[in-house]
């Protein structure tokens, strides 16, 4: 069974967060932004009124996160005393014991998202790397592992755009991730992706090493500001294809967005590239594909701001988008996350979307850099 420490570790952790969340304040600002609702007008802007609902949600997830964690030491402690007086066993101790720390990582993990962008939703894009039959298929094991994650986070998933491989697997996909934090988590899969394993498209079983990038970036919603030009905008049409039907490859719905982008610190310039053929309705791709071109430009200035952060922060490690950050080693039962040193022997629970230890190691890691 737990001992006292540990039970006063659970209660010592509980007071930390009280202190980094400061929920009181919290409480008194819930208050102050509940009446703002209450004015006979606060729907006619429906923007502004949307804004103001998502910032009394934001302050309600830590208060009601906070006061569930403190009933539930509460009970432990209860049960913790219980014990001798047999009305409780010790397995329903221990069992309570790590329910309870568990969600108090999980609320100590979530707090280290400060940044506006990371209660974002996500877009999530990825790319094969050289090597055809055998990088496609890898990619689609990424996919397939970024929207198992999803499905157990509760996570809402569409995929946006997805071009097949020749053979078999993916060269490409863009999926849409939306829930709670979805950016914020996932901005640590950002990087490119090195597969190892005896390859099954190669006949002699010789081992390969094969790789997929991953880009992610928030998915920006119409309540963000973002500037956009019209007059450097150019749309394309095709047929979107699919699985049949009479309808298949007969109405253009898919659309591809060109965007001549100037850079307006640099004055670099570059074509931004966007297609979508999420649904068949094709004024409704280009709303996504409007929306997925508001999150790259918003992704642009969020970079932007971050450089000019990290040279002011000379010293601090710098994270950028294109480098190895994780092996996966088939052969060998290991997976490991190079920035943090984190590996694990569960190929299979990992490619299964049981990523979160990694996530986790990553924001303890970097916490101080991608703070506020």
């Amino acid at each position: 069974m737990i001992t006292l420490e540990q039970l006063k570790e659970a209660g010592q952790r509980l007071e930390d967060l009280n202190r980094y969340l400061d929920i009181d304040s919290k409480k008194i600002q819930v208050e102050e932004e509940e009446l703002r609702t209450h004015v006979p007008d606060f729907w006619n802007d429906q923007k502004a009124a949307e804004v103001q609902m998502r910032k009394i949600k934001y302050l309600r997830f830590w208060i009601e996160g906070y006061e569930n964690l403190s009933k539930q030491v509460e009970e432990l402690r209860l049960a913790f005393d219980f014990v001798k007086d047999e009305l409780v066993t010790e397995e329903e101790v221990d069992s309570l014991y790590a329910k309870v720390m568990a969600d108090i990582e999980r609320l100590e993990l979530r707090n280290m998202l400060r940044r506006e962008e990371d209660k974002m939703d996500v877009v999530l894009k990825i790319n094969s790397g050289a090597g055809g039959t055998e990088s496609q298929d890898w990619a689609q094991m990424l996919m397939r592992m970024y929207l198992r994650w999803a499905e157990k986070h509760g996570y809402k998933t569409s995929i946006a755009q997805l071009l097949e491989g020749d053979d078999a697997g993916i060269k490409s996909a863009t999926i849409n991730i939306e829930g709670a934090y979805a950016y914020g988590y996932l901005k640590s899969e950002n990087g490119v992706h090195r597969l190892v394993r005896v390859s099954p498209y190669n006949a002699q079983g010789k081992r390969m090493t094969s790789f997929a990038s991953v880009f992610v970036t928030p998915l920006v919603d119409d309540t963000i500001d973002i500037q956009i030009s019209q007059a450097a905008i150019s749309w394309d049409t095709f047929r979107s294809g699919g699985a049949g039907g009479q309808n298949v490859n007969k109405v253009e719905s898919g659309v591809r967005l060109r965007y001549q982008y100037k850079d307006p610190y640099t004055g670099e310039e570059e074509e931004i590239l966007i297609e979508n053929t999420e649904t068949r309705d094709q004024p409704k791709n280009k709303e996504n594909a409007l929306r997925h071109l508001r999150s790259i430009l918003y992704e642009k200035e969020m970079q932007h701001r971050m450089a000019e952060q990290a040279k002011v922060e000379a010293g601090k490690m710098k994270i950028e988008w294109g480098s190895q950050i994780r092996s996966y080693v088939f052969d060998d039962r290991r997976v490991k996350d190079h920035r943090t040193g984190h590996q694990t022997s569960d190929v299979g629970g990992v490619m299964d979307g049981d990523i979160d230890d990694f996530i986790k190691a990553y924001l303890m890691e970097f916490a101080a850099t991608l703070g506020e």
